[in-house]
């Protein structure tokens, strides 16, 4: 069966895909040949991109911008759409469930080992699962040329970046051209979750939108961020087109 076509919707100016089935449209596109950079689209993020042309500019061309936040799905409930949110650590769990063994993954972010730990949880739960290899996302800008050049050289089918919003989004744009054909995408804090530095929000937290208050939480330091969440409802509910 094929995976569904990709719905556009908009949010502030900037696309959202709609789709039942985004891991089947990616692999689906890559064993194709085609490559893609996913964008995991919230609330900080949108409020980040409409201050911020260059990001702005990425996520509207990238090839998949999925509905990662709850501020992003209330939004299009509100205007009389009703979409499921798409997290982005389940996107890429997914994706990591269901590529061939000859499709080869790297990990690529984090802090030093964190990286690691989460790219072994992985293997023991998938022993198939091809590993193309691990790096942290501390190097310097010295170090970066050989990664790139090993990136080149290994040519992954995918690539998991967490590097943090927007510099994931960054360095993906800029760098894509080293691996055309693979499935690029920017997890976030995916690695900490996998590799149990810290853990996620309770299953009732994520199915109520409150995924986001859980993080406040564990993480208090955040609630400058979380401003964001009422300036997107405001934002994106005045929002006119330029």
């Amino acid at each position: 069966m094929l995976p569904d076509r990709l719905e556009q919707l908009s949010v502030m100016g900037l696309p959202i895909h709609w789709s039942r089935d985004y891991a089947g449209w990616l692999l689906s596109n890559m064993r194709q040949g085609r490559g893609a950079h996913v964008v995991t689209l919230n609330a900080e993020m949108s409020m980040q991109a409409d201050q911020n042309v260059v990001l702005r500019k990425i996520i509207q061309s990238a090839d998949l911008v999925i509905p990662d936040g709850a501020g992003i799905v209330l939004y299009f409930r509100l205007k009389g759409k009703r979409i499921q949110r798409c997290p982005g650590i389940e996107l890429a769990a997914e994706l990591l469930q269901k590529v061939a063994p000859d499709e080869a993954v790297f990990f690529y972010g984090g802090t030093p080992g964190v990286a690691e730990t989460a790219m072994q949880a992985w293997q023991q739960r998938s022993p198939n699962l091809a590993i193309a290899g691990v790096q942290h996302g501390y190097l310097t800008p010295e170090q970066q040329p050989a990664f790139q050049e090993s990136l080149r050289s290994l040519q992954p089918k995918l690539i998991f970046v967490g590097l943090g919003v927007p510099r994931q989004e960054f360095w993906i744009a800029e760098h894509r051209h080293l691996c055309p054909q693979a499935i690029w995408v920017g997890v976030g804090g995916s690695f900490d979750i996998w590799s149990g530095s810290k853990s996620r929000a309770p299953a009732w937290f994520r199915q109520n939108h409150l995924e986001w208050l859980y993080r406040l939480y564990q993480e208090p330091w955040r609630w400058r961020r979380m401003l964001s969440l009422p300036q997107f409802a405001w934002r994106a509910l005045t929002y006119t087109k330029p």
